[in-house]
């Protein structure tokens, strides 16, 4: 799960779709949300909203938690990032287009977060559900573990 590739052409994916969803939706993709979305695109793992303040001050911006918080809540009411709950954190999602229910895997050792959809899960969740007489408005999953990479580094050391 680790990845060490450079992260420019996520983040550049990531704005092209997030500018042509929101001109098909009518959203405004403000300079602030796109600086936000790039910021959440750098690597693969979760990053707090106050690391994302931390990173506009050294910017020399001047942003507020309010501020940050809803540029937060427009990124994902467009479905462009994900709140990993566990982590009070957010992840870039890499298909925002698509309606699909995520599942999330977190390394405890790096901290690297994996989106993953299965459909068999998500059914599986929704029979249980089902059974239980009980109706589901929103679905995440978070797993934690260790990827595979931390494991072969354990036993590389």
């Amino acid at each position: 799960m680790a990845h060490s590739h450079d992260h420019t052409v996520c983040i550049e994916q990531a704005i092209a779709e997030a500018e042509r969803l929101c001109e098909e939706r009518g959203s405004r993709f403000t300079d602030l949300r796109r600086r936000i979305l790039k910021m959440i695109w750098q690597g693969h793992k979760a990053v707090k909203a106050y690391d994302l303040l931390d990173q506009l001050a050294n910017e020399g911006g001047s942003a507020k938690p309010p501020t940050v918080y809803r540029a937060l809540d427009f990124l994902m009411e467009q479905g462009l990032v994900h709140k990993i709950e566990s982590l009070n954190a957010y992840i870039g999602c890499p298909h925002p287009g698509d309606s699909h229910v995520s599942q999330f895997l977190i390394c405890d050792k790096c901290e690297t977060v994996k989106e993953v959809t299965s459909d068999a899960l998500t059914k599986a969740v929704l029979a249980a559900a089902e059974n239980a007489d009980f109706t589901i408005h929103r679905q995440t999953l978070e797993l934690h573990g260790v990827c595979a990479t931390c494991r072969q580094n354990a036993k590389a050391a």
